[in-house]
């Protein structure tokens, strides 16, 4: 709830009660809002309690739980600019319901609240996003610049309505959080494996305070600056696809023996569960049934290298001329930089000529099955890719914010912020292919890992072996930005049990847009005759993976961007279509205006049960959403531009309801009821297709395209806390939970012809022909599905008490959440109409994620080893065009990370921090129900690597 931070000058009576009741120690870690505010109020310095160490930043976060109406668990800064780990994503996989995925790079890239990954996420409680996107990527705020992270599972109506999962509010330092001036310096490097580098981080901080004749001033400035070289390396089978058997009396008329059939009218591509993978199944060929066998299209590897930066800026002025006024004015600003070079190596596995005499002897299937394991094929195609992306992003945010005590009882808090954040891209990627004489792969020679070699490895590294391709030339703009005005009061009604008004009105004016440019070309030379410059080859790839080529040649993606003019006159001289840089632009495809309107009304009350406290809060939030949006439609032969329009509104009323009950002394039950809403993506509304090639040659490209019309999703939520503070250090928490949610956005596929003069793709060499048109199969979203999540948490701290000798210090954290959930998915026919439902669980939900965490803090000497794990979740849908289960589903994640801080004194500190320790992989394989498997339909072995962090950090 955003309550204003000043308070009344007169104080009830029951709060003083309970800061008197405390120890001075534990009044500093957990006295409630009032009384702090009580302090404000009589004109005394406002100072956060600056915690130091692992023990104090628990014991701060569980009084944050404590006197918070809602459910939330919060991430305290163990000292000055110090987090429990290097970026804000990281620092929270140890809360509890919190879920982390998307390991690379050297950090994780992903998070989810019990389960689910639409988080509204907010900076000193303001809506922030990145470009036109909804949420920040909060991996782009360091560390350093955070005083604390309060993640917010249930929801007041005085509190942002977006965001079903929960909210996310990351909080920076001000100056009036000290006493005096403060000074801090934090230098880290990192060591990432298996980039095999070290990695710079340095950060500064300083702030101070003034009193004046006009009252008091102060002054913040936090600077950070992160610099990441890394490395992705990763092995992957392809799509399974159907071949007749290699028994020539079993393959039907006008094939041959493993022959891959496209033929659509005798098996239908991209069903839920795939084709059955029982051995002897079959198929109707004319009337005919005839055996099959399932094995993949292709084999390829991703050696990614890449270079990172996150430059980041706070800067906090606030002024209290007196004791009922403060204001505060800050701003924000992160930065991203992302340089990354992708060696992709690629071959087919699918092609049936050359077999010789014995077709069979050229494959092995599991056990049971018609699933090929190993096989040998002959004159493949393949080629190699060399991918360079360069991305980069900058954000501002600048706010103001007023809050005042008008007489005894009224209370005002305002706010103004505007925001803007761009980011740009331009992605180059050149091919090398040839005919190789043969390879030979095993989809799984063992833990879910595919390993392949070609006749001769040697020939990846010889430049007169491969031919200059295919040049795919293509950038990105997307920008936004937000105007933000709020007013919010608390009225101290005193109206018997009712205690206090809460009411408040926000408007958001939000805009966004998006640009694109694509283009690609063909060569046709032999990459030798380019020269040296031109190509590059990697080394020591998938050591700790499987036996798989180590090197291989690509395109020197690095001299071809800096070459990029030259390169592009090359393709144009080959290509008449194909555009030289003096004629390349950025067309724009999309443009949205959102205008938000927020008021809310709530109420606190206080009431006595059997003779202990129950304080009740409740309200409604009233929403409209006016959203306007132009998409601009290019021809692809003409490349005339036609705008479509469209508008829509959106109102809801969303109440809450909060219950708040303590049977006996530090025993607290809450009850939440609450709704929020998922506004659909802004990309999600834009109708233009987005078409793709058919490079899988299964006779149909794919693709994509908006809807307008989308609804935001709705969720009802409900929760059911009990917590046992039975130290002040220590506490045992658990939450039955349960989220309905309606209107679901899932995508529906349709078939479409495309004719000539539209197909962008209208001369390319994959697929069929494409002289007459081309068949696309389009995936759109549509408010299509319901699903329902529920689940159970558990969570302790506990920190023992009177140990013997060097175990006393010593503490545990740890959490578990079991998660079930559910949800209907359309099935739809090729006119895009809904003809049946199946059930399935929700994207990214893992059934049981637990965390363990021994804590030792004695003396100058702190220390923190962790277990983090998380079971097997669906994690995404394959394309509708393969015969394999549609579901990837990811293996089980765990992570082993330990962090050991030294103090020297009290102004300087020694830290060194280790992050997956025992070196995971990340892993897929495809499943629908009962379908698939990690051993038969694997897909997929990320090298995450270790790291390892040395940091200094002083303060004065």
């Amino acid at each position: 709830m955003n309550k204003p931070a000043l308070a009344p000058r007169h104080a009830r009576a029951d709060s003083q009660r309970f800061a008197l009741s405390l120890t001075a120690a534990a009044a500093l870690a957990a006295l409630s809002t009032t009384a702090l505010a009580q302090e404000a109020a009589k004109g005394e310095a406002l100072e956060t309690v600056v915690v130091t160490g692992v023990r104090a930043s628990l014991t701060k976060s569980l009084a944050n739980k404590r006197t918070n109406d809602q459910v939330v668990e919060s991430v305290v800064a163990e000292d000055i600019g110090k987090l429990p780990d290097n970026n804000v994503v990281e620092a929270l996989q140890r809360v509890t319901g919190i879920q982390v995925t998307n390991r690379a790079g050297g950090e994780v890239g992903a998070i989810s609240i019990r389960g689910l990954p639409d988080v509204a996420t907010t900076w000193n409680g303001r809506n922030i996003f990145t470009a036109s996107g909804t949420q920040v990527a909060l991996q782009d705020i360091p560390s350093t610049l955070v005083r604390q992270i309060d993640v917010y599972k249930t929801r007041d109506a005085g509190q942002l309505e977006n965001g079903i999962a929960g909210q996310i509010d990351v909080k920076s330092l001000r100056p009036f959080d000290f006493k005096g001036s403060k000074f801090s310096l934090l230098a880290r490097e990192t060591y990432l494996d298996p980039a095999k580098k070290w990695n710079p981080q340095l950060s500064g901080m300083a702030s101070n305070r003034w009193k004046t004749d006009a009252g008091e001033f102060g002054a913040l400035v936090n600077l950070s600056m992160v610099k990441t070289d890394y490395r992705n390396e990763s092995v992957t089978p392809g799509a399974m696809v159907p071949f007749t058997s290699p028994n020539a009396a079993e393959v039907p008329a006008g094939y041959t023996p493993l022959q891959r059939i496209f033929d659509n009218n005798v098996w239908t591509p991209g069903t839920y569960t795939g084709l059955p993978q029982k051995a002897g199944s079959t198929l109707n060929f004319g009337g005919t049934q005839h055996p099959y066998y399932l094995a993949r299209d292709a084999v390829f590897q991703s050696d990614v290298e890449g270079q990172r930066e996150r430059p980041a800026a706070n800067l906090a002025l606030q002024w209290q001329p007196n004791e009922d006024a403060v204001y505060t004015f800050e701003a924000m600003y992160n930065g991203y930089r992302d340089k990354a070079f992708n060696k992709l190596l690629f071959s087919f596995v699918d092609w049936w000529g050359s077999l010789g005499p014995n077709p069979a002897s050229t494959i092995t299937t599991f056990p049971g099955t018609n699933v090929i394991k190993t096989r040998t094929v002959n004159d493949v195609y393949g080629f190699n890719s060399g991918d360079y992306l360069t991305s980069a992003t900058d954000s501002y945010v600048y706010a103001l914010n007023g809050k005042w005590n008008l007489g005894d009882r009224l209370r005002l808090d305002g706010d103004v912020s505007y925001q803007t954040s761009k980011f740009h891209s331009e992605f180059t990627a050149t091919r090398l292919d040839r005919v190789a004489p043969s390879i030979t792969v095993d989809f799984n020679s063992g833990g879910g890992n595919t390993a392949f070699k070609f006749n001769n490895n040697a020939e990846l590294v010889d430049p007169a072996k491969w031919n200059v391709a295919q040049f795919y030339d293509n950038a990105n703009r997307n920008e936004g930005s937000a105007a933000t005005a709020s007013l919010n009061g608390a009225y101290d009604a005193e109206w018997g049990p009712l205690k206090t008004l809460h009411f408040g009105v926000r408007f958001d004016s939000r805009k966004a847009s998006e640009a694109n440019r694509t283009q690609s070309g063909f060569l046709g030379k032999n990459l030798a005759t380019l020269g040296a410059n031109y190509y590059h080859v990697n080394s020591n790839f998938g050591t700790d993976i499987s036996d798989v080529p180590r090197a291989w040649i690509e395109p020197n993606a690095y001299y071809i961007r800096d070459n990029l003019d030259q390169w592009r006159q090359m393709y144009s001289a080959a290509d008449p279509n194909f555009q030289t840089t003096d004629k390349l632009s950025l067309q724009k495809t999309f443009q949205v205006k959102e205008d938000t309107t927020n008021l809310f009304l709530m109420a606190d009350s206080e009431h006595r049960v059997f003779g202990r406290p129950l304080r009740a809060n409740f309200g409604v939030r009233y929403v409209q959403v006016n959203t306007g949006m132009t998409a601009y439609e290019v021809n692809a032969t003409t490349k005339v531009v036609t705008p479509k329009s469209a508008e829509k509104t959106a109102r809801k009323f969303l109440p809450s309801l909060t219950l708040r009950y303590e049977p006996v002394k530090d025993v607290l039950v809450r009850l939440n009821y609450g709704e929020t809403l998922r506004r659909p993506g802004f990309g999600d509304l834009n109708p233009v297709l987005q078409l793709s090639d058919d490079v899988s040659r299964v006779g149909y490209g794919g693709g994509s395209g908006g809807n307008p019309g989308l609804e935001p999703t709705r969720s009802k939520n409900l929760d059911l806390t009990g917590e046992w503070y039975f130290q002040k250090d220590s506490a045992l928490y658990g939450t039955v939970f349960q989220r309905k949610i309606e209107g679901l956005v899932v995508p529906l596929r349709r078939r479409i012809r495309v004719g000539p003069a539209d197909d962008p793709f209208r001369n390319s060499t994959s697929g069929g022909d494409h002289s007459n048109g081309y068949d696309y199969v389009i995936s759109s979203p549509v408010n299509a599905s319901d699903g329902e999540i529920s689940g159970v948490e558990l969570g302790a701290i506990y920190f023992p008490k009177g140990l013997p000798g060097l175990l006393d210090g010593l503490g545990f954290q740890g959490s578990v959440t079991r998660l079930t959930s559910s949800q209907n998915v359309p099935t739809a026919n090729n006119a895009g109409q809904i003809v049946s439902q199946l059930e399935s669980p929700f994207f990214g939900v893992s059934k049981l994620s637990w965390n363990a965490t021994l804590a030792y803090e004695k003396g100058p000497v702190g220390a923190r080893l962790s277990y983090v794990k998380r079971s097997s979740f669906l994690a995404a849908n394959e394309a509708a065009l393969f015969a394999n289960p549609i579901g990837i589903w990811r293996q089980p994640e765990k992570s082993v990370d330990v962090q050991l801080t030294y103090n020297l004194n009290d102004r300087m500190a020694f830290d060194i921090s280790g992050v997956n320790l025992t070196n995971e992989m990340q892993q897929q394989y495809y499943k629908f129900g009962d379908a698939g498997s990690p051993e038969l339909t694997n897909f997929g072995t990320v090298q995450i690597g270790r790291s390892v962090s040395v940091g200094f950090r002083w303060k004065l």
